[in-house]
């Protein structure tokens, strides 16, 4: 059996059907319910052929969000963010700025209707961002995300430098991933991130990598189009 979570940064099915893609930017911290708020009838517009597909790039202001199959013992410290109910697949995650945020609205129906597949495509680009800071990230079979193996802290070490959790809705994505760019990473110490107790988490500052988010931002572009194929006149 093809597995899937291996071949799908390569799979011809995901590639752009021509319908276009709005790439948005956010420079401020955008409001969890705002960002909420402007997915879901972005996604309806995407449905009904009345939008183009979209990928918008943010950070949030400190807060915790629980996915659908998020325990209420994983979230350590209640009070200290805002928590919200996500609607997307997963656990606990922690948001905020420091963060890159990547919402994810594509029409599955245009390319491949396979929700495994589709995050193997997302795994995958979140790969190659971080191959471009000579960063080896890989994928795991049992749990969702990227992670990079930390040997000076022992041979099975590893930390969590992103996470995935989508929703699809008509066959259209929502949500996407985020990438620990420099957030405050004792934040993530108020829950269970994805529920995972025996890693940790890192980002690129914490790796020695200095990198600012415009440049984050312009290598997600890049590999974004080089993993799902958007041609030039699909911008």
């Amino acid at each position: 059996m093809v597995n899937v979570r291996e071949v799908l940064g390569v799979d011809p099915a995901f590639r752009s059907a021509g319908s276009g893609l709005e790439w948005r930017i956010s420079d401020e911290p955008v409001g969890y319910a705002e960002a909420v708020a402007f997915m879901e009838a972005r996604v309806a517009a995407i449905a009904a052929g009345e939008a183009p597909e979209c990928v918008w790039l943010l950070e949030h202001p400190p807060l915790y969000t629980a996915g659908t199959s998020a325990d209420p013992r994983d979230l350590v410290e209640p009070d200290r963010f805002p928590v919200f109910k996500a609607g997307r697949g997963g656990q606990y995650t922690y948001h905020g700025p420091g963060q890159r945020i990547a919402y994810v609205m594509l029409d599955l129906k245009r390319r491949k209707p396979d929700i495994r597949a589709f995050v193997a495509a997302l795994e995958e680009w979140l790969i190659k961002v971080l191959w471009a800071f000579h960063i080896r990230g890989e994928r795991r079979e049992d749990r969702v995300g990227v992670w990079v193996r930390r040997p000076e802290r022992g041979l099975d070490a590893e930390d969590k430098i992103a996470a995935i959790g989508i929703r699809v809705r008509k066959w259209v994505s929502f949500h996407g991933i985020s990438l620990n760019v420099d957030p405050d990473l004792e934040h993530f110490s108020g829950i269970v991130p994805c529920g995972v107790r025996d890693h940790g988490v890192t980002s690129l500052v914490d790796l020695g990598i200095p990198v600012s988010m415009a440049e984050v931002d312009s290598v997600l572009r890049a590999e974004f189009e080089a993993v799902f194929q958007y041609a030039p006149d699909d911008k």
